[in-house]
This record gives C-alpha cells, structure tokens and sequence, in this order.
C-alpha cells in the first residue's frame, strides 16, 4: 500500500503576494494551504489573491484563524474564554470562505494559528469550542490538529474528520508538545535534519507542516517534498478522493 501524506504551509500572511513572490513559489510544493484570515495577518486584498492562485495550482485550501494580535503575529498567549474561541474562529471561517466561494474553490480545512493553535492543544475546553465552530459551519471540514492534542479528541468527539499535524520545522517536547519559541532550540534549520524528521513523522501523521513566514520555507519546502517522494512517501491532502 502506497504511503501518503500531506504537506500544509501558512500563507497569505505577509505583503507582497504578487507572482513570484515566496507564497506563489511555495505552492509548487505544497498540496494545502492554510490561509490567514485577517485577525493575525492577511487582509481582503491577499486573502483573495492567495485563494486565487491556490485555486489555479489545486491546492487544497484551508482556513487559518488566530487570536486579534497583528502586532504580535498571533503567537503571544492571553487568557480567552472558549466562547470566543468559537466566535473568533467561526467569524475567520466565514470569511476566508467568501472569497473561496468566489473563487470557484472548495474550503477543505480548517487549522488555527500561533498560541490559539498551542492553547487548543492543551486545554480540552478550548478545543471544544473549535471543533464546534468547524463543524457548526461546515460539518464536512477537516480539522487540522497536533498529534496527540486535545483538538484531536475534541475533533473525534464532535464528529469532524481530523487531520493529525506534526512539523517537520520544529523541534518537541518529550510530552509530545512543541517546543516554545522563546527556546534557542525550538527551530530545525539544518536541512538534513529537517528532511529527516518529515520522512519519519510522515509514517505517522496525516500533514506535515512549514511554516510560510520562515525565510527559507520555500528551500524547506522543496527539500522535504523531495525528501518524501524518494523515500516512496506520495504527496496528496488528507482524505483526497
């Protein structure tokens, strides 16, 4: 049985997405695109034009909600209570899905950003309120979820199909967790070592993700897409018919 997997990156989530930018470049790699919905980057103007080109590659596309927090990219933690969780995320959703719709394309999946993605992981009551704002919008989405997390569990429970995420550009923890950022270790950089760990996670995950706002995501990207199709590892989205 031929072994698959799916390779996701952020995107959309910085200026300049005209062609030949890093975003068109990377989505000669990549099989699904997460795109920012406007609360930690993006904007209509690249919402749309992201969308767009996904649409021309057929990539799969995927929603990428985060907390209000442009200045800190939506990575810095607060206190958020799950019933904004479920606001924040079902109003993303929404949003991205309007110009998907425009565009002729289909909404695959949904994936959070940053610290609403981290805190999700850990806290059951947070990923309840995900998994029911996916699913309350489109009960055929995909959830896309760290191996092991509590947003897996609350995916299961809800009824959502889910997609289990490792990252093939970061390094964990030993309770399966990613290692913070704020850790001089937290980043791979090597090549090799990066493309090693996406051929050993892609045996037990669904996705592998890259990070789009890395400077070297689109080298990362290609290394690793490379790297799995050799080791006889086919790249195609989760649950591709």
């Amino acid at each position: 049985m031929m072994i698959s997997v799916d390779l996701n990156c952020d995107m959309g989530e910085t200026p300049g997405n005209q062609p030949g930018s890093k975003d068109d470049e990377l989505l000669k790699y990549i099989s699904s695109a997460n795109i920012a919905c406007g609360f930690h980057a993006g904007d209509p103007h690249r919402m749309q034009l992201t969308v767009t080109r996904a649409v021309q590659r057929g990539v799969a596309i995927g929603a990428h909600p985060g907390l209000p927090d442009r200045k800190g990219f939506g990575r810095l933690e607060r206190p958020v209570s799950a019933k904004e969780v479920y606001e924040l995320a079902l109003y993303q959703i929404g949003a991205l899905y309007g110009f998907v719709r425009a565009a002729g394309g289909t909404l695959r999946h949904v994936k959070a950003h940053g610290a609403l993605y981290n805190m999700a992981a850990r806290d059951a009551g947070l990923a309840k309120a995900l998994a029911a704002a996916v699913y309350d919008f489109d009960a055929n989405l995909i959830l896309y979820a760290l191996e092991g997390s509590e947003m897996v569990r609350a995916a299961k429970a809800q009824g959502l199909r889910v997609a289990t995420e490792g990252f093939v550009d970061r390094t964990y923890q030993a309770d399966g967790t990613l290692t913070p950022r704020s850790h001089p270790d937290a980043l791979i950089t090597d090549i090799e070592t990066l493309s090693n760990q996406a051929v050993t996670l892609s045996k037990r995950v669904d996705t592998l993700c890259i990070h789009g706002d890395n400077p070297q995501a689109v080298t990362h990207a290609r290394m690793v897409r490379g790297a799995c199709v050799r080791s006889g590892i086919a790249i195609i989205p989760p649950f591709a018919p």
